[in-house]
């Protein structure tokens, strides 16, 4: 079989494979700790289920219109209005199979082939891999740990040239858990307006803030909802990321547009999944159940963050979003751990699973090999044994 260039040029995602390996050796009897998932270790909200149970029971279970339900695009439409302070028509929103699947969507409709999209870095694993499948050219503009990883707009104007297109911003931020402050959100917005640049605005973890802090989407910044598409979803704010419900709103010509493609690629969203969803955004309940998720993720971030910055040789910043913790690890480089010499966040990350039987994700990943990226979104109790387990790995590299 001969597989497509454009096929072989796709690279797997590195936390999904550092999620298999480790359940992999989990089958094989070792005690692996898992600091690499992306998802929420807390249950689906009861009343989320029953909704869902609800609807098989019903018999809503066919094909639906394929960019989503009415009764869950005006949710997301009130979604929208309450968080973010943006009123969208219900046909300027889609729904699709993920967040992930949104983001796609966006950018096969916006690029041509060369078109250039800027994305900060460190970054989302997929979102570079995205542009190259659209045929469009990613191009890394860097962002600094002394500044939280903001990104800063001086900079971000010295990466713009006459192919560029689009600009992807993701706050609160994967890997790094930082929150765009609402100032730098909108001299973001005056460069896009200035250049003629559309924005991909990733808010999937718009709701797991902490520190009293507030999320601001640039779609909400003056003159930018027409030139700005907002993506979220129900997978990291009610725990259901395999229901793989996601959504978009924008400009209704590239909504439309996004609808056609995504007609011939997947059809519709899951029927379940989206009578699901509209109980996840509508139900009273919601408040209580987001609060309680938050409180837990942010008493695991605070110990983690602690714990990790009392470790020799290692440092991090305090993430205000999201669940992950983005560690420094360089000053291990060069030195020796048990006949290894540890050369980047690959090395640093397979001995530790390997010796002390901890998982998590390379930062080369992300783009930024000094790094490794943990989630805290596991049990205290995994987060005490697997810290523990990585001060001691530290330890021992000399």
């Amino acid at each position: 079989m001969i597989i497509s260039q454009k096929a072989q040029g796709i690279s797997p995602s590195p936390t999904l494979a550092v999620d298999a390996k480790a359940k992999q050796m989990k089958k094989e009897g070792h005690n692996i700790i898992g600091f690499g998932a992306g998802e929420p270790d807390f249950d689906t909200p009861e009343f989320i289920k029953t909704a869902a149970v609800s609807a098989i029971n019903s018999g809503f279970t066919k094909y639906t219109p394929v960019g989503g339900i009415e009764e869950l695009k005006s949710a997301v439409s009130n979604y929208f209005k309450d968080e973010i302070g943006v009123s969208y028509a219900t046909d300027q929103i889609l729904v699709s199979n993920g967040a992930k699947h949104s983001v796609y969507n966006a950018l096969y409709c916006l690029l041509n082939p060369g078109d250039e999209v800027l994305i900060p870095a460190p970054y989302w694993v997929s979102y570079p891999e995205m542009v190259r499948l659209c045929e469009g050219v990613p191009v890394f503009v860097p962002t600094s740990e002394n500044n939280n990883f903001i990104l800063n707009s001086e900079i971000l104007e010295k990466y713009i040239t006459d192919k560029t297109k689009v600009l992807i911003i993701n706050s609160p931020n994967n890997p790094c858990g930082n929150i765009y402050p609402e100032e730098n959100i909108k001299q973001i917005a005056e460069i896009a307006a200035k250049h003629n640049i559309f924005v991909i605005s990733d808010e999937i973890y718009d709701k797991l803030i902490y520190d009293g802090l507030k999320h601001t989407s640039i779609a909400a910044v003056k003159d930018m909802a027409d030139r700005t598409i907002v993506i979220n979803g129900v997978s990291k704010t009610f725990a259901m990321t395999g229901w793989r419900i996601g959504f978009a709103a924008g400009p209704k010509q590239l909504i439309k547009a996004m609808e056609n493609f995504q007609s011939h690629a997947t059809s519709n969203p899951n029927s379940i999944a989206q009578k699901a969803s509209v109980e996840a955004l509508t139900n009273p309940l919601r408040h209580e159940t987001i609060a309680k998720m938050v409180k837990e993720f942010s008493d695991r971030r605070i110990y983690m963050v602690n714990k990790i910055n009392q470790i020799n040789n290692l440092s991090c910043n305090m993430p205000n979003g999201a669940f992950y913790v983005f560690v420094n690890i360089s000053k291990t480089f060069g030195k020796e751990c048990q006949g290894k010499i540890i050369q980047n966040s690959t090395d640093f990350s397979e001995v530790l699973l390997e010796k002390y039987e901890v998982a998590v994700v390379p930062g080369v990943a992300f783009g930024a090999d000094e790094y490794i990226r943990l989630s805290y979104a596991t049990s205290m109790e995994n987060i005490k044994e697997g810290l523990d387990r990585l001060e001691s790995f530290v330890n021992i590299i000399k």
